[in-house]
């Protein structure tokens, strides 16, 4: 695998990296960020890190990652990216000085996990720019943070996934009573609130009973105005790799045995001593299947590039549920995205090559689709 630059072959393919972002996940992009940028091959590649700020402004420059785990952005260059197709380049970002051009790029590779990111965002600007970028399309992205939306897809196309409801935050303010009684309809205690548009099991709630339900609904919707509530599983946690355009690769399935009840947010990400477990325990039989229903909901998605499928095995009843796609998932030292692929043979370096070479791959078919109408005859 050897990325090559669109233009001036010869010399190394212009990569950026985004990361940070005003998002709940900005530690964990920075966290993600610092493994993507120590394994891009810096012979093959000229990286540069841009930084987004928690207050949404963008900084470009080669100790930008240690100035956002500082939580400071002095003496970092302010960037703009232009909606532009002219030139796919940064411009300098001073009120009342000259815009200049700080570095053209060939290609982005966002490293940005939740809302403003994740979420189809930055990728329609990326489109508007028209400039190559590693992963899943706007409509990809939206659908897959979007759990509502992401479930009834899911159903449209027959795949397995547990049984829920959708409150708005709205209804919370309207009255209790009546959203209680909805929430509860789904099925028996334990129930799961989580918001609708959000990643990385920020604002989930594991709700034993109505008190706890009253308190899940609240603390989901301080993140999003529409609240999923989800019947409770006792079940192991299986994921899966996917890599891929058209014709996506499924990975080797793994186990999360999170340290907490559930894979929260801090067992994620804050506590070493959720164990991941590679290849997962399970019938092979089970295996096959979730690698399946992973490539299928790639495809329903229109997914590209890569995606991380998350899957609930019930334990009494051994039935498989995709619980949610993450199409930018964690990129850490203890993430289940590389780990799979390295299981598989493929190294982490490698593994950045052919994301880089999927995002160029992706990009040439779409610019090659017609964009004006011409009659016929």
């Amino acid at each position: 695998m050897n990325p090559k630059a669109p233009r001036g072959l010869g010399r190394r393919l212009r990569v950026g990296v985004v990361f940070g972002g005003r998002s709940g996940e900005h530690e964990i992009s920075l966290r993600s960020a610092r493994s993507v940028l120590a394994h891009l091959d810096v012979d093959r590649y000229d990286v540069t890190p841009i930084g987004i700020s928690k207050d949404g402004e963008w900084y470009a420059g080669p100790l930008a990652l240690e100035a956002l785990e500082r939580g400071s952005t002095e003496g970092l260059t302010p960037v703009v990216l232009p909606a532009s197709p002219r030139q796919a380049a940064l411009y300098s970002w001073q009120p009342g000085s000259p815009q200049e051009m700080v570095g053209a790029l060939d290609v982005i590779f966002p490293v940005l996990h939740g809302t403003f990111g994740e979420d189809g965002t930055v990728q329609g600007l990326l489109e508007l720019a028209h400039l190559p970028y590693v992963g899943a399309g706007v409509l990809a992205s939206s659908v897959a943070m979007d759990k509502a939306l992401f479930k009834d897809l899911m159903r449209a196309h027959d795949i397995p996934v547990v049984e829920s409801t959708v409150i708005l935050a709205s209804e919370l303010a309207d009255g209790m009573e009546g959203a209680l009684e909805r929430a509860e309809s789904v099925g028996a205690y334990p129930l799961f609130t989580k918001p609708s548009n959000l990643g990385s099991s920020v604002g989930i709630t594991k709700c034993r009973g109505r008190s706890d339900l009253v308190e899940g609904l609240m603390d989901a919707a301080r993140y999003d105005r529409r609240v999923v509530v989800e019947r409770g599983l006792v079940a192991r946690e299986i994921e899966v790799s996917v890599l891929g355009n058209d014709q996506p690769e499924a990975s080797v399935a793994g186990e999360v045995v999170p340290s907490d009840e559930f894979y929260s947010y801090r067992a994620k990400y804050l506590d070493d001593t959720s164990r991941l477990l590679i290849p997962a325990p399970i019938e092979a039989g089970t295996a096959d299947r979730a690698r399946d229903l992973a490539r299928r909901a790639f495809r329903a998605i229109d997914g590209s590039g890569m995606a991380r499928v998350d899957f609930l095995l019930e334990t009494e009843s051994d039935d498989l549920y995709l619980s949610e796609i993450n199409t930018i998932p964690g990129f850490t030292s203890i993430s289940m995205y590389p780990k799979l692929w390295e299981a598989g043979g493929m190294s982490y370096a490698s593994l950045m090559d052919r994301l880089i070479e999927l995002a160029m791959e992706r990009h040439m078919q779409k610019s090659d689709l017609v964009r004006t109408y011409e009659a016929a005859g």
